[in-house]
């Protein structure tokens, strides 16, 4: 079926942050050993074919958003991967590898594991971890929906005491390898993971969507192996114990029991597009569904823990014409949205299902993806879930189209009641638990939204801009501003002005000096209008930002763009941390130059640029490029003729910027190599041979520069070795490798 082959698992991962990332877990690492597990290699995606089929479903509501190919496969504990005996100890490892991917994901047909044993999904590269997943994750239909990972390199770690006698039952029968380009891996920090809806979207967090920071903590995107199969919402019972009852729509319904369902996944700020996926539920159980009003109520597997801050929406069941309406959802597997229809709604039946009708969204829109996702009437109650419709972004606005959705009152009487009033009490309205509906007359929030960005070169002095808000009923006349400084004492200034609902005003802090090291601005309004704030839930923003205190080096990205800049991202990371990234771009553009200056301190950098429609830069569409410099001026790396990506690794040390160019060591760069190869030399002048890994020599030439660059396009793919002779002795080697 597919390539099996091994990889080497280096010890100095051990050394990596780990990063824990989604469902319920519980505590620990993986330990990283160097040992060979057999590895599964994914193959090459034919991304044309995918893009002309999503070309299609994408335009529709009722189809889940695909942002990931299913593979199936059929591989377990016994017959594959590696096991080993560490630290007292059974440990089985397999690696699965899909070059290029955005992200991976998995799922068990069969989970079964004894109390003792733990497991652990992961990044090859260790910045992210799910796990431990232990015997408290098997879910009754014995199977486990493992969460996304934004890597092309997974490994599974299981280990168990070898006094253990039970051993687990592990069996994997899908993988799932991501592959939309404008989410996740390599630069997730920007994008996704999943998916990324239209420009129309407002996102939750923005001064719209202030009043609503209760109810957006009941809403969760609905994730089956390589697809956001809908958005749905927690809702309250009359006896407000928390059971996790789950509301989406009836046609979202395959096997709940696979789906993951990601909580919180959201920006923190308005203009963010990318959310944590680090607070989910794997599996859950069909209780009610129908076709009268295309319910389905799903009761989880598990119920959130306290940390997730999640709430059990309240609802409305009598039926009564709101005078407006809000949806909160996941358009297109997107970060969390909100939408606004400041009309009634109408009462119609589509597809043989009773719905609400909304003729147009005010403010806002759904995609497909928002499917099965609540509508809140203005008391903060839901009314339904989104059945269908044909609204969609027009660019910037949305395209005026409506969109229904089913009628929750037809839902109880068809056996919803059931389940939301246990008692039997005959409540047909309900609000919210832990925390009720509600709306506010004092209220203010806030959120920086000026602070410096990638990392300032030693102590500087910095200003933090602050937008505040008024999201109360009441005119915000005065307020007080509370902040400290990485942790330093309380201070405060004062605020006064006149500010109606949802209007802001931007605040400069007093400057400080930065310090070395990662720097942390807390800022927390307090005492609108001289009483006490109703929502406590906006009314604190933070900022992180790093400042070098030792040597720095100042190198230097030049971009000259092509046609398309909108497909042209790039990050600069080190030890998987984003410090630089850019784009994308816009289009049009052919020949513009972007010059981006990077601060580095000592150390090594890994620089990755991506085209997200798979033709480079260069050169249907214009002879894009991409540079790399160091401080004296000399290339480091460059390129632009690829296809998806590229990347370079480069170190900054205490050689650079000061002239010393004989203590150079001799480097080769992008490796591998596709048309050409830079090479810096130790010296300015000596002599050099390329030899194939037969010890043939392929070419010798005297260098007379400190870099020579080599057109690779007519040597055949494989490894080459590079060997110095400089003119005071000094001798030197390297290897480099060419591709196509």
């Amino acid at each position: 079926m597919f390539r099996f082959q091994h990889m080497w698992l280096a010890l100095a991962l051990c050394s990596f942050t780990m990063q824990v990332s989604a469902q319920i877990t519980h505590g620990g690492e993986p330990w990283f050993h160097g040992v060979r597990p057999e590895a599964l290699t994914l193959p090459v995606l034919d991304r044309a074919a995918l893009q002309a089929e999503d070309a299609v479903t994408d335009r529709y509501k009722e189809a889940p958003w695909r942002f990931g190919v299913e593979h199936d496969v059929s591989l377990n504990a016994v017959e594959h991967g590696a096991w080993t005996t560490e630290q007292g100890h059974r440990v089985w490892r397999f690696c699965v590898s899909a070059e290029g991917a955005t992200s991976m994901s998995l799922r068990f047909d069969a989970y079964r594991v004894p109390k003792g044993g733990q497991m652990f999904v992961h990044s090859a590269d260790g910045t992210e971890t799910i796990g431990a997943l232990d015997h408290r994750n098997m879910k009754d239909w014995g199977g486990l929906a493992v969460g996304l990972l934004s890597t092309d390199h997974l490994v599974i770690e299981y280990r168990q005491p070898i006094d253990l006698q039970d051993m687990p039952v592990l069996s994997i029968d899908q993988i799932v390898q991501g592959y939309r380009e404008l989410s996740g891996w390599p630069h997730a920090e920007s994008r996704g993971p999943f998916g990324n809806s239209g420009q129309c979207n407002i996102n939750v967090n923005c001064p719209e969507g202030a009043t609503w920071a209760t109810e957006k903590r009941s809403v969760a995107l609905i994730v089956q192996g390589g697809f956001t199969v809908c958005t749905g919402n927690l809702l309250n019972n009359t006896a407000n114990d928390g059971t996790p009852y789950f509301l989406t729509a009836n046609h979202c319904l395959g096997n709940p029991g696979n789906w993951v369902y990601y909580f919180n996944h959201e920006s923190a700020s308005c203009n963010g597009n990318n959310g944590p996926t680090n607070q989910s539920i794997s599996g859950g159980t069909v209780v009610f569904n129908s076709g009268q009003s295309d319910v389905a109520l799903i009761e989880l597997s598990q119920t959130p823990p306290a940390a997730f801050n999640v709430q059990y929406a309240g609802w409305d069941a009598s039926g009564t014409t709101p005078s407006s309406t809000v949806g909160i959802h996941h358009p297109s597997g997107d970060v969390k949205k909100i939408c606004f229809d400041d009309d009634s709604p109408s009462q119609q039946n589509a597809g043989g299902a009773a719905v609400w009708y909304i003729s147009e969204w005010e403010l806002g829109v759904t995609e497909p993806g928002s499917s099965g996702s609540p509508l809140f009437d203005q008391n903060h109650r839901v009314i339904g879930q989104l059945y269908g419709g044909s609204a969609a972004c027009a660019g910037s606005v949305n395209n005026g189209q409506p969109d229904w959705y089913g009628r929750f009152d037809v839902s109880w009487g068809a056996g919803l009641s059931e389940y939301l009033d246990p008692a039997g009490t005959g409540t047909e309205v309900w609000d919210g638990y832990p925390d009720g509906a509600v709306t506010f007359t004092n209220d203010a929030g806030v959120n920086i939204t000026g602070s410096p960005e990638g990392v300032l070169c030693g102590a500087e002095q910095v200003s933090i801009e602050v937008t505040l808000t008024n999201t109360g009923e009441n005119t915000l006349t005065s307020c007080m501003l509370e902040y400290s400084v990485n942790g330093g004492a309380t201070q405060q200034q004062s605020w006064a002005g006149s500010l109606a609902q949802f209007e802001v005003d931007v605040i400069t802090l007093p400057t400080f000096t930065s310090q070395g090291g990662t720097n942390t601005v807390e800022v927390t309004v307090t005492t609108p209008n001289g009483v006490t704030d109703e929502n406590a839930l906006n009314n604190t923003t933070s900022t992180e930002f790093t400042s070098y205190e030792g040597p720095t080096y100042n190198f230097t990205l030049t971009l000259v763009l092509d046609d398309y800049g909108s497909e042209t991202a790039w990050t600069l990371k080190r030890l998987g941390q984003t410090l630089y990234e850019g784009g994308p771009y816009q289009d049009g553009t052919n020949g513009d130059v972007v010059s981006t200056n990077f601060c580095l301190e000592q150390g090594c950098y890994l620089f990755r640029i991506t085209d997200s429609y798979d033709d480079g830069m260069c050169c249907d569409y214009g002879e894009g490029s991409w540079t790399i410099t160091d401080p004296n001026g000399l290339v480091v790396g460059s390129g632009g003729e690829f296809i998806s990506s590229e990347q370079i690794q480069f170190c900054a040390d205490e050689t650079l910027g000061q002239g010393e160019l004989d203590k150079r060591q001799l480097k080769a760069f992008p490796i591998p190599a596709s048309s050409e190869v830079h090479v810096i030399w130790p010296e300015a002048s000596g002599q050099a041979c390329v030899l194939d890994a037969m010890g043939r020599q392929i070419q010798c030439e005297l260098i007379q520069s400190i870099q020579t660059t080599w057109n690779t396009q007519k040597w055949a793919e494989g490894t080459y070795i590079v060997q110095w002779c400089g003119e005071s002795g000094q001798t030197s080697t390297t290897r480099i490798s060419v591709v196509r």
